[in-house]
């Protein structure tokens, strides 16, 4: 649902900014950049989320396998 809202922001943003300059409404115009930007910073979270969760996932993962080999290993030997 984010990447809706920051598309949506984005392209909404776009359509303000574009009709503020067709205009000359600088106030419709510095909206639409707002939230545009506003679009951008929702992308970059969204990214940031995404990567934080692969890492610890992936962590999480080697953990899991280091445990269970040594696991393993302790077994072999006793």
């Amino acid at each position: 649902m984010a990447d809706f809202d920051a598309m949506k922001d984005k392209v909404v943003g776009k359509v303000k900014e574009t009709a503020g300059k067709a205009t000359g409404n600088e106030k419709l115009e510095a909206k639409g950049k707002a939230q545009g930007l506003k679009g951008e910073a929702k992308d970059k979270i969204d990214d940031a989320k995404r990567k934080a969760k692969d890492t610890t996932d992936d962590l999480t993962e080697k953990a899991a396998d280091k445990f269970n080999d040594t696991v393993d290993a302790y077994k072999d030997n006793h």
